[in-house]
């Protein structure tokens, strides 16, 4: 018997379709053909299940024992994938109820699925390998469809475009390297912007720049305070190093010969922490601001600002001791301090969100105390309604009773007068 077998590696049958896999038998192959086609036209292994049932149909005609199927693997990784193929034709193996030996004939639809087959081989004699290649023409149009295609698959953006990038960054770093001369200026920018563009595509920058901008969009609609706060904390922090830049070249135009790594790092510090220490205050008070607004706000969300604070205040300390601007006793007051400063919020705050926690819920807020009220309300709900029930049968229970008994009195006036007739 040939089996005919139709190799997805990646698996776009059962991503796309839903078909539970390896698919055996001709008008189930049919139908997951039709399936995948439906789902995305586009997909080449189409063409390759189409294959494998024009290949099934011509044996058959020749009178040959001939099976079909379609094994899939995973879009995982490679040895995934080539393991799932492989459980995959020892279902669709042991499926074949014959005795005649089987031999396979492998349809794929490119290199990358081929290199399944030794793991099909070591199952099952493989007769031969067919590659499906769809015609057509070859213009520029479908060079650009194909080069687009490239580009929007997920799959190609992080194999060969980011690579691709890359290596057309070279020569602009080049450029960079040499700073006096500039030849082929023209040449290095448009290959930069090139490269550029490669990259963003192959990293989906274009998409995740798409999205900021649309929060943006709508936090500035709404009018969130975050927004406003970001753009003047990312100038303050523009600030903050050039002011820390111009501490350094200070230090280093102050002091004779070399500046030592720590002492450039203290002079950074000294003079861009108030700026950065300003930048964190801004962007905190405008997410307290929002997060009250939106209601969202909790007490301890409040210790953020002063916690910048302290830590600039550390900073600041440290910095300006290395710089030998304080000595030993303010270093230790403004250590002091800063603990201090943080310690204290961290306490305040913590107290008052349980105490004004504990007013704001009150007895009335209580869900136990709701629940249990509630529930003695339904209970004398339904004790009220099963009195009025009862009352109402015993009324209809009177109304029957006394309406037996006119009915009776009238039976006893009827025959009075017939029974004295009888005696006279």
């Amino acid at each position: 018997m040939l089996l005919v077998l139709c190799v997805d590696l990646d698996d776009d049958l059962g991503r796309k379709t839903g078909f539970s896999t390896p698919v055996i038998g001709r008008e189930p192959v049919e139908e997951a053909a039709i399936a995948l086609a439906t789902a995305d036209p586009e997909d080449s292994d189409v063409n390759v299940i189409f294959q494998g049932l024009h290949v099934y149909d011509d044996l058959a005609e020749r009178d040959e024992s001939v099976e079909v199927a379609v094994v899939t693997g995973n879009d995982d990784s490679d040895v995934a994938a080539n393991r799932e193929v492989g459980e995959e034709v020892d279902t669709v193996l042991a499926s074949l109820s014959t005795a005649e030996d089987v031999t396979a004939l492998v349809i794929t639809d490119g290199a990358q699925d081929e290199s399944v087959i030794p793991i099909i081989r070591s199952r099952v004699p493989i007769d031969g390998v067919r590659r499906v290649v769809v015609r057509q023409a070859q213009n520029l149009e479908s060079m650009y469809y194909t080069f687009k295609q490239v580009l929007d698959d997920p799959e190609t953006r992080g194999t060969v475009l980011i690579p691709l990038g890359i290596l057309l960054l070279i020569y602009p770093l080049a450029l960079v390297g040499s700073a006096l001369e500039m030849p082929g200026f023209v040449l290095g920018t448009t290959s930069a912007l090139l490269g550029l563009y490669l990259i963003s595509r192959g990293l989906g920058l274009g998409d995740r720049l798409d999205s900021a901008a649309e929060r943006a969009r709508r936090s500035l609609y709404a009018g969130r305070t975050t927004l406003l706060a970001y753009v003047v904390a990312t100038t303050l922090f523009v600030l903050g190093g050039v002011s820390g830049m111009n501490e350094l070249e200070a230090i280093q135009e102050s002091t004779p010969g070399e500046v030592g790594v720590p002492v450039m790092l203290a002079a950074l510090v000294y003079g861009s922490i108030q700026w950065l220490a300003a930048a964190g205050v801004t962007t905190s008070l405008g997410q307290i601001t929002d997060e009250y607004i939106a209601g969202d706000l909790e007490w301890r969300y409040l210790n953020a600002p002063f916690y910048v604070v302290s830590i600039a205040i550390v900073l600041h300390a440290v910095s300006a001791y290395f710089l030998g601007r304080v000595d030993v006793g303010y270093l230790a007051t403004a250590l002091t301090a800063g603990t201090l400063l943080g310690i204290a919020s961290t306490l305040a705050f913590a107290v008052a969100e349980s105490r004004f926690s504990e007013t704001d819920r009150g007895p009335g807020s209580d869900p136990d105390a709701r629940d249990r009220s509630g529930g003695r309300s339904r209970s004398r709900s339904r004790s009220r309604s099963r009195g009025r029930g009862r009352g109402q049968g015993q009324g209809r229970e009177q109304r029957e009773r006394d309406s037996d008994r006119d009915h009776d009195a009238d039976s006893d006036a009827e025959s009075r007068p017939a029974a004295e007739g009888a005696r006279s």
